[in-house]
């Protein structure tokens, strides 16, 4: 206990990655700055007298946030390694929560509603998932050449949560987030990569087939919508085409902070899903490359963790996050600038949502803390 006690304080004393953290608090900055901007207006609307509802709200969850960000870099990432059976059996509980304390949105139960909190079960687990197969395809490296070991039992083990995510939460994004996630760590890992081509693409082209024919007619809509927003332009096609709208309106320089107008009821609560629309009206072609290069830099601090990790758990974790980031990131731009079908995807550290940015920093603290092993103290 002693020998542990001492180990896990050397690990706190190392020092983090400092660009990581930079880069962290400039995005966090920006997106407190887009929400009290885009969120403005329908919160005076919703009010009638406080156009601070939401900017408050998402200003205390990210300093909630940031303590656990701080607290988990402090805390050895090996101890998650030892736990991940317990994480993963917790996180598909949570999932089930739903069907007990589930909350019905838009036809769809994704959130579990306390009373005093509401969050997306989803956004738990994909964490959960991350730490499990990280621990999971470690702990079975010497087995992941075959296609038993290496690509059907790892692959059965996430259908359950699949089942759950696309079945009884209807929840397509979380659904295409996860499933990438564990396929990309899969590959890392060193399962072999024919074997994804000869069973894992049949596959998944069966599944969206189904879920796109096969009764889910609104994601069939979504499909047509995408091909040609302009055919029903007050209906299905209103939120991409007042997006594009704005994308275009910002041209190079954009309108100014706060001087947005599709934000005024036309994109549908411009502070979630759409709010990289009201940031490329506000501050234009410039704005939104600044954006995307920051990403781009925390994306490249996590992968350079990855790489220079001592262990294959610590890289695992690290690419993990780092890609749970990267593709939340290209499928809420892809959909805003009407580069894909829209589906819920939020804009990390941008997208109003208290318990999402406590997940996406607290998953933040974790980087940072495999980021210490690779440093010397």
């Amino acid at each position: 206990m002693a020998s542990k006690k001492k180990k896990n304080v050397s690990i706190a004393r190392k020092p983090l990655d400092f660009t990581l953290l930079i880069t962290i608090f400039i995005l966090l900055g920006l997106g407190i700055i887009t929400v009290l901007s885009a969120s403005s207006p329908t919160a005076l609307a919703e009010t009638g007298n406080d156009s601070y509802k939401y900017v408050k709200r998402q200003l205390f969850s990210a300093v909630i946030g940031v303590i656990l960000m701080f607290a988990l870099s402090k805390i050895d990432y090996k101890f998650w390694q030892k736990k991940y059976k317990i994480i993963f059996l917790g996180s598909i509980l949570l999932l089930l929560s739903t069907l007990a304390m589930g909350a019905s949105s838009n036809g769809a139960t994704r959130w579990v509603n306390l009373g005093f909190i509401s969050f997306q079960p989803s956004e738990v687990a994909k964490i959960g998932i991350i730490i499990f197969y990280a621990a999971f395809l470690t702990n079975n490296k010497e087995k992941l050449k075959s296609i038993k070991e290496g690509f059907v039992y790892p692959l059965a083990l996430i259908v359950p949560v699949v089942l759950i995510v696309l079945v009884l939460q209807n929840h397509f994004s979380a659904t295409l987030v996860i499933v990438m996630l564990v396929s990309i760590l899969m590959l890392l890992a060193g399962c072999r990569m024919r074997y994804f081509i000869l069973f894992g693409l049949p596959i998944v082209a069966a599944v969206v087939f189904a879920i796109f024919f096969g009764g889910q007619g609104f994601r069939l809509q979504r499909v047509m919508t995408f091909l040609d927003p302009w055919q029903d332009k007050t209906g299905d096609g209103w939120q991409i085409i007042n997006s594009l709208y704005a994308i275009g309106s910002g041209g190079i320089f954009g309108v100014g902070l706060g001087n947005s107008k599709q934000k005024y009821l036309y994109i549908p609560e411009p502070h979630n899903d759409f709010i990289f629309s009201v940031l490329a009206e506000e501050l234009g072609f410039l704005g939104c490359t600044l954006v995307i290069i920051l990403f781009a830099v925390l994306i490249w601090r996590g992968i350079t963790i990855s790489m220079k990790s001592p262990d294959m758990f610590g890289s695992l974790l690290a690419a993990g996050i780092t890609s749970m980031i990267a593709i939340q990131v290209l499928i809420n731009i892809a959909v805003v600038t009407s580069s894909m079908p829209v589906t819920g995807m939020a804009l990390p550290f941008f997208s109003y949502g208290g318990t999402a940015l406590i997940i996406i920093l607290s998953a933040m603290g974790i980087l940072l803390s495999v980021s210490r092993a690779t440093n010397k103290a």
